[in-house]
């Protein structure tokens, strides 16, 4: 088939919240840009994501303000301004849905676990507030020390994705197969979607693919080595469970975080990550989910999980690659003439990214006109599935 030729100023690869928030920022600048995504939107990183905007607290259990922490710190601020409505720098929000406006902080009676709630009161933007008893949720009455709620908003990633690429969706487009390539001064990426191909001509492309980076860096001939994964293995349950949005500390880490998914038959789904599902890349399923039950049943006294169905996700955390092998303390933004490698390593930190990307674009001098043209009966990428409607349900007494 006769391949159809496009031009662009600015061609981005990659539909999560990175590239999404990054093609906003662009044409909010006056940017000629769109994007193509080989998936669905907010396949991947984005999707496995549990949706908190973390404003530091896991960056200052141990009880000081750490490089992650400083650069995290103002994100609440920053994602509720956008989700009210009332951002004049980043995109309309306020028909995201708002899962939970904050997170609840609690304990366990381990003396570690004790000094884990000490620190994560320091460093923060908006200091964790102690509750009273009688403000406290049903299912953390019987913790013990002290509850506490942190400001760090809990939204639905789809409805994010949903939103983010509303505004722009005659910018987006599917494809099965994408190879980029250098063409003299600009890049020439040749796509494929159900055996029709394209070609678009871009003054400059962002690889905003999370872990499709590393192959879109091979393809274009880029160094190598400018990415690690680090996988983490979450847990699921479904059931009649009652809302919680949190974490459980345990000395300087996370031991469980838990958020929640209110389904349209009263049950809820609960992603639970943390220590956890740092531990569990080491576990079959069904020892991650006995491991699960048990710290689930630790952290959460008087709990029932006796009607739940369990099950678990794989999901690798794609970054710009640290000396240790240990996460970036911010964004990794990198530049190799015409092409920008993006990873915001925190769902958070998309914001930030977009705006070192834009100026990065705008120092390039990059084309401003509007040299894009949709194409009539091309379609828009899907938007993903959420994992917890994709995975195999498994009843509690049918876990070995």
């Amino acid at each position: 088939m006769t391949s159809t030729d496009l031009t662009t100023g600015i061609l981005i690869l990659g539909g999560g919240v990175a590239g999404l928030w990054i093609l906003d920022s662009l044409r909010r600048a006056g940017h000629d840009a769109c994007l193509v995504e080989t998936t669905a939107l907010g396949a991947g990183q984005t999707g496995a994501s549990q949706g908190i905007i973390h404003g530091g607290l896991k960056y200052t259990l141990s009880g000081f303000l750490s490089p992650s922490a400083k650069a995290i710190r103002d994100m609440p601020d920053l994602w509720r301004e956008c989700l009210a409505g009332r951002s004049t720098e980043g995109p309309d929000l306020s028909r995201v849905a708002l899962r939970s406006p904050h997170c609840y902080l609690w304990r366990t009676d381990s003396l570690r676990s004790r000094a884990g709630m000490i620190g994560a009161q320091l460093g923060l933007r908006a200091a964790a507030l102690s509750l009273e008893l009688h403000e406290r949720p049903e299912i953390l009455r019987d913790v013990p020390g002290t509850v506490a709620r942190v400001d760090e908003p809990v939204i639905d990633v789809f409805s994010l994705i949903s939103e983010l690429a509303r505004p722009h969706a005659d910018r987006l487009l599917p494809a099965d197969r994408v190879e980029p390539a250098r063409d003299g001064e600009t890049i020439r990426v040749s796509l494929t979607h159900n055996q029709s191909p394209l070609t678009i001509r871009a003054s400059r492309v962002i690889l905003a693919a999370g872990a499709g980076n590393g192959p879109l860096r091979a393809q274009l001939g880029l160094a190598e080595g400018a990415m690690q994964l680090r996988p983490l293995h979450m847990v699921l349950l479904r059931g009649p469970l009652p809302p919680l949005h949190g974490h459980c500390v345990d000395g300087a880490r996370t031991r469980v975080t838990i958020t929640s998914i209110d389904l349209p038959d009263s049950r809820r789904v609960w992603q639970v990550g943390g220590q956890i599902a740092e531990d569990g890349v080491n576990l079959s399923p069904a020892e991650l989910i006995q491991r699960a039950r048990a710290e689930l049943l630790a952290v959460v006294p008087g709990l029932d999980l006796g009607a739940c169905e369990w099950s678990t996700y794989h999901a690798d955390r794609a970054e710009g690659r640290t000396r240790s092998g240990a996460r970036p303390e911010d964004i990794t933004v990198l530049e190799d003439g015409p092409v920008i490698t993006a990873w915001p390593t925190k769902l958070a930190l998309a914001p930030v990214l977009a705006e070192r990307v834009v100026s990065l674009a705008g120092a390039a001098g990059t084309g401003r006109s509007g040299s894009f043209t949709s194409i009539a009966g091309w379609p828009r990428p899907p938007l993903a599935t959420p994992v917890w409607e994709t995975v195999n349900w498994l009843a509690g007494d049918s876990v070995p």
